[in-house]
């Protein structure tokens, strides 16, 4: 591990000014891997110029703190970029990191695409926040760890992980979770800020549960209508968090929301056991095997890919009859 990062860190000491780059519409993964890093190095180099630079946030994710304000193209000329959490350029929440001198890219999807000078992609990780903890415990006798910076990425490997239930959680990812609460990260708050809920939200997830349907193979799947974002006065996070409402329903392996915005429907595919990112990525979109992010443009596409869904499901539960 030390020989594989080594590069990258010998490419931090190198520069003095340093940009951290995320994902559009962040998630606390996306959030936390950034500020974890950002934070970390700071610590570590107080006299270097470490920053954000990102266009979009996340309200729900408010409470870690903002990011600094955009800076011109001539701010980028001579900096080192360090794209977190983000397989393709075109994901990117700020389209300004080529004009970095050089750039390193650290990854925790199925490859897609190679846009570093150098690379850290591991697809096995819960988290891009594993990756960044298993920097810092690889390096441990260099870099400075605070509490603040634990913080930020424990709760970017909580989210990312479901709270450490999915198959990609490790005897690995614990240690390094173990290793970050030994920081002494407030959990009681961080769970709190992370899963408190609005009382109207709960009148949603009632109403949602009542419009949820289900293919013959056993797709779960939710339409939330721009109209019903309104009628519940619903935020962007909130639409989105509902595909987590059909996530335990017994013999639907796949599971998917569909959010209705401007010209276009994005789609949030989760499964158990079925690979789903194939799919994904036929329908401008990607991920992980079971967590997998697209994009239709109507609903004659939207049917078209629950009916592909329904079919991917049916050939798997024929060969996995033992799966629920």
């Amino acid at each position: 591990m030390k020989e594989k990062l080594k590069p990258i860190l010998d490419k931090i000491k190198e520069y003095d000014k340093i940009i951290i780059f995320r994902h559009f519409r962040p998630d606390g993964d996306a959030i936390g891997s950034t500020k974890g890093l950002q934070a970390l190095l700071m610590a570590t180099y107080p006299e270097k110029e470490i920053v954000l630079q990102n266009k979009d946030f996340s309200a729900h994710l408010a409470f870690l703190g903002g990011e600094e304000e955009l800076y011109p193209d001539e701010y980028y000329a001579d900096a080192l970029g360090i794209a977190i959490d983000t397989a393709t350029v075109k994901r990117l929440s700020n389209d300004k990191l080529s004009l970095c001198r050089e750039r390193v890219k650290i990854d925790h999807h199925i490859p897609v695409e190679s846009y570093g000078d150098l690379e850290w992609v591991e697809e096995h990780r819960s988290s891009a926040c594993e990756m960044i903890a298993a920097f810092y415990d690889t390096f441990r006798d260099e870099l400075k760890m605070t509490p603040e910076a634990a913080e930020y990425i424990f709760c970017g490997m909580v989210t990312d992980s479901g709270r450490f239930r999915f198959r990609e959680v490790s005897g690995e990812t614990m240690r390094l979770a173990g290793m970050l609460l030994d920081f002494g990260i407030d959990t009681e708050r961080l769970y709190a800020n992370l899963y408190m809920r609005e009382f109207d939200s709960y009148k949603f997830e009632s109403y949602a549960r009542r419009k949820m349907k289900r293919t013959e193979s056993g797709v779960a799947h939710l339409y939330v209508t721009k109209r019903m974002q309104k009628k519940f006065g619903l935020s962007r996070e909130d639409a989105s968090a509902s595909v987590s409402y059909m996530d335990s329903i017994k013999g639907s392996l796949i599971w998917i929301a569909f959010i209705e915005g401007d010209g276009e429907i994005r789609v949030r595919l989760r499964s158990r056991f079925v690979t789903v990112s194939e799919l994904a990525e036929k329908y401008h979109g990607g991920g992980h095997a079971c967590a997998a992010g697209a994009t239709v443009y109507s609903e004659a596409e939207r049917r078209r890919l629950i009916s592909e869904a329904d079919e991917l499901l049916r050939e798997y539960k024929k060969n996995h009859q033992d799966l629920i």
